[in-house]
């Protein structure tokens, strides 16, 4: 492949990066800002489970139809529209008034997003076979550097400027990620010549790929495992002794300690996989995400809490990285942007169903024995796919996946 791969890969990290800066910006004062600026004292983290999961709902529903456009007319296309489009959307936050007017800007968000899985796409179809697992683990470092620095930033700008002044400046960093994406990206290995297909079509083709659907269910339980706990982490470290004033700091310090976590061993992770496989490496992820989920319901300070939250994101690492390079392995080249975005219908109805699962389950249960059963869904997960073969009967030799890249 004489097309520089390495600068798309650079580039394409600076723009996930921004990307996810932005959206993880509003996570620490989500629930604070139902509360305080909104007027939510009843069912409070029941509206803050429907406020994130609503977004990812119609996210689930539209990206089908994103993945065939993606697929006729290129993944740069959907950079730039995803981009612009959700920069304009965080400005209406600012104008929100009322519980209602934000689930119905929280669902525009979901209708127009698409950047990350569109770049997952590129770069996945635009890299030497040999060095896509590598590429696809240094890709999940963005979203996590982006999951350090957005909470960070978002809690500290929202205590000092305000929520609402937090949401324009979310809105300026995703527009730093489209504008990286119109300058810089480059995409090859397209033919834009070809039919565009129908998104009905483009299930039926998936639905056949039993491969590819134990792969996107996956995602659906693991993403509801980390989306579970959005809606509760900030109430939770009010638990745990932080103040008022400081709850949305704190909480974005703890959803920070995951992130800078994954961005060490990601990479790593993506080496080892290239060298065990991907679903022996995935394996070794589950079962460490399992048993950091339950460890914590034993620690019952700020900073036990913070430290464990790490340890545990250092074997999560390897989860995500794996399921794009299996997804990868299981897809051809002219399919790739559509299975991108099943993939990211599953995770979206995963940031959907996480939410919801979670803020009523905070409201039913206690939080800390929420964390348990979140490990224990990891744990079975992982023990369903070492003993059912959910990925089906084999997987791709390597032959077969080089006869594909052609």
């Amino acid at each position: 492949m004489d097309f520089p791969w390495k600068r798309n890969l650079y580039v394409l990290w600076l723009g996930v990066f921004f990307c996810s800066t932005a959206y993880s910006m509003v996570i620490p004062f989500m629930s604070l800002f139902i509360a305080h600026d909104l007027g939510v004292t009843t069912h409070l983290t029941l509206w803050s489970g429907i406020a994130f999961g609503v977004t990812f709902l119609a996210g689930a529903l539209i990206s089908p139809y994103w993945g065939s456009l993606s697929d006729k007319y290129g993944r740069k296309p959907m950079l730039l529209r995803s981009g612009f489009a959700l920069s304009a959307v965080y400005v209406l936050y600012f104008f929100v008034r009322d519980p209602y007017q934000l689930i119905a800007v929280r669902i525009l968000s979901g209708l127009l997003a698409g950047y990350v899985p569109s770049a997952i796409a590129l770069v996945a179809t635009n890299t030497p076979e040999k060095h896509v697992g590598y590429s696809l683990g240094v890709m999940s470092t963005a979203g996590a550097a982006g999951g350090i620095i957005g909470p960070l930033v978002g809690g500290s700008l929202s205590k000092f400027i305000g929520y609402r002044e937090a949401f324009l400046a979310s809105g300026a960093v995703v527009l730093v990620s489209a504008l990286i994406a119109l300058i810089f990206v480059k995409e090859q290995n397209f033919d834009r010549n070809r039919e565009r297909s129908h998104v009905l079509d483009d299930l039926k083709e998936a639905t056949a790929n039993r491969p590819l659907m134990g792969k996107l269910l996956v995602v659906l339980i693991v993403t509801s495992s980390v989306m579970v706990l959005e809606p509760l982490l900030s109430l939770y470290v009010l638990d745990l002794g932080a103040s008022a004033s400081d709850a949305s700091l704190s909480s974005g310090i703890i959803f920070s300690a995951v992130g800078i976590s994954t961005i060490i061993a990601a990479p790593f992770w993506g080496k080892v996989g290239q060298r065990i496989g991907y679903h022996n490496t995935l394996m070794i992820g589950l079962i460490g995400g399992g048993v950091g989920n339950i460890l914590q319901h034993f620690f019952h300070s700020l900073v036990g809490f913070g430290i464990l939250r790490f340890v545990y994101g250092l074997f999560f690492a390897a989860v995500f990285p794996a399921l794009n390079a299996l997804i990868v392995q299981s897809t051809k080249p002219d399919f790739r942007g559509r299975a991108f975005s099943l993939n990211q219908s599953a995770a979206q109805l995963g940031n959907m169903f996480g939410p919801i699962a979670g803020g009523a389950l905070g409201s039913w249960i206690s939080i800390p024995v929420v964390f348990v059963l979140n490990g224990a869904i990891l744990a079975v997960t992982a023990m369903t796919l070492r003993f059912k073969s959910l990925f089906g009967n084999r997987r791709l030799t390597e032959s077969e996946g080089t006869k594909m890249q052609g």
